[in-house]
């Protein structure tokens, strides 16, 4: 890793160097632009063309946050093999690539790729380190847009407009910024006293989306397929609702990604084109809240590994493993969590069993079902490693703050918090506010057992020094022993 490790400069220096600017002048939909506050101006430079390049062609390209080799693979339609190749310097056992990095990668061409446009930096999208100390509800309440009047039923009691988006921020893990440029973008929610006649506030037309909660659920759940579908190399075409197909340009970010996904869901054509472009989002969360682009926050570093810990109940007991590699939170993208289950329990009868801590940390959150357990002990959620607990039921559930070392008891494993069709355990991980999905490079490792995908969500196995256990949804179905 040392040889490399000289090429790296900061992300924000290395971003801010090739990013387009642009001069201010906000024009939100149903907004008024003269009542939200201006950031620094900025000028935009001529967009990059790309050719028809030769099969093979070494292409030049700067590792991005959160970069790994396979998925690079994926976007440049090339293979890992020869961009190992391409590129002696990158240790066999590199994880995430460092940041600023020069590359050279063995490119394919394919038509139809989208814009190259960089919308937002990876940190801004994700409700990370970046997210940290932002006062939603005081921003909010600076501006005389409805959404500062705004409160509805939302988690078993009333939230302000601010207060939901902070609690869709922490369900999805996705910036409360972006998310308020969103609803200001679409929807005017900051500068419009006068909330739209639409109940689908986003768009997105659904009977079961008709408040601004569920289309902030729906927005969150969008956006994170679109980036990490991106970033583990899952998704990198999509066809817009004229059918035109668009392929991601390869050397685009996870964010800008995502907003391209989540734009093309409902928009095509000049509506699309005007969304991600510079008079689009961008400038509207670049006069919210500054260019994102000249800030250098740390997301996601190189070579990142995972603590090491242990399975997710007590010591000598066996388990069922339940629920192979599934959605962290939502629906989609990514696969981030497994599922465990105490053995003959049956559907979602109450269980004696506990669930444990898979290494010591702090207990951050504690409601509805969920426990997140703070590795680094700093309070904050949104930094560091996160272990999340779903289906932890109420009873003798860690109250918050607890400090807990390896092995202590969170819980009882329930059918509490989200949906659930047997009582059971469903865990994830998160590194300064980005899922880390349960396979690949950096997959799931409890005492050696490693996770890995199946043909769908739920499916997949764990795999320990030759011997694999499959995924069952039954408490009855392969058990897993915590060694003493």
């Amino acid at each position: 890793m040392k040889k490399y490790l000289i090429l790296l400069t900061s992300i924000g220096l290395a971003l801010s160097a090739c990013q387009p600017r642009a001069e201010v002048n906000l024009l939100p939909t149903g907004g008024t632009p003269e009542t939200v506050s201006e950031g620094p101006a900025i000028v935009f430079t001529p967009m990059p063309t790309r050719p028809a390049y030769a099969p093979g062609e070494l292409v030049d390209y700067t590792a991005q946050t959160g970069d790994t080799v396979p998925a690079l693979a994926k976007h440049f339609n090339t293979t890992a093999a020869e961009i190992m190749a391409a590129n002696p310097v990158i240790p066999a056992d590199a994880t995430t690539l460092p940041p600023g990095m020069p590359m050279q990668i063995p490119i394919y061409y394919l038509p139809l790729w989208g814009s190259p446009y960089p919308i937002i930096p990876d940190y801004a999208f994700v409700n990370g380190p970046g997210s940290s100390g932002f006062d939603t509800e005081g921003f909010v309440a600076a501006h005389p847009g409805w959404l500062s009047s705004y409160v509805d039923y939302v988690g078993t009691k009333n939230r302000s407009g601010a207060g939901i988006v902070d609690y869709v921020a922490a369900q999805f893990s996705v910036s409360p910024r972006l998310l308020l440029a969103l609803l200001e973008y679409q929807a005017g929610a900051l500068s419009n006293p006068r909330r739209p006649a639409s109940p689908y506030t986003l768009g997105h037309e659904s009977y079961l989306h008709t408040s601004v909660y569920m289309q902030l659920v729906w927005a969150a759940n969008t956006l994170n397929n679109g980036y990490y579908g991106w970033r583990t190399g899952s998704l990198t075409e999509f066809t817009l609702p004229d059918e035109r197909i668009e392929r991601i340009d390869p050397w685009q970010n996870a964010a800008t990604a995502g907003l391209h996904y989540y734009f093309s869901r409902k928009l095509s054509g000049t509506e699309y084109e005007s969304a991600i472009g510079p008079d689009g989002l961008r400038r509207v969360y670049t006069n919210l809240f500054g260019d994102p682009w000249l800030d250098s926050v740390e997301h996601i570093p190189v070579s990142l590994q995972q603590p090491e810990l242990m399975l997710p109940f007590e010591r000598g007991k066996t388990w069922s493993f339940t629920g192979g590699p599934h959605t962290g939170w939502g629906e989609g993208a990514p696969l981030a969590a497994i599922d465990f289950a105490p053995a003959g329990v049956k559907e979602c009868n109450p269980a004696g069993d506990w669930v444990t801590a898979m290494t010591g940390g702090l207990v951050v959150r504690s409601e509805g079902g969920v426990v997140e357990l703070d590795l680094d002990g700093d309070g904050d959620p949104r930094t560091g490693w996160v272990l999340f607990y779903l289906h932890v039921s109420s009873q003798d559930r860690a109250p918050l703050g607890a400090a807990l070392a390896p092995g202590d008891r969170i819980g009882h494993p329930s059918c509490e918090g989200g949906e659930s069709t047997g009582t059971h355990v469903h865990i994830a991980r998160r590194y300064n506010g980005e899922w880390i999905p349960a396979e690949g490079l950096l997959a799931f490792n409890l005492e050696g057992w490693v996770a890995q995908n199946g043909s769908r969500p739920y499916l997949g196995t764990l795999v320990k020094s030759g011997l694999t256990v499959h995924a069952s949804d039954t408490s009855a179905g392969s058990g897993i022993t915590a060694s003493k």
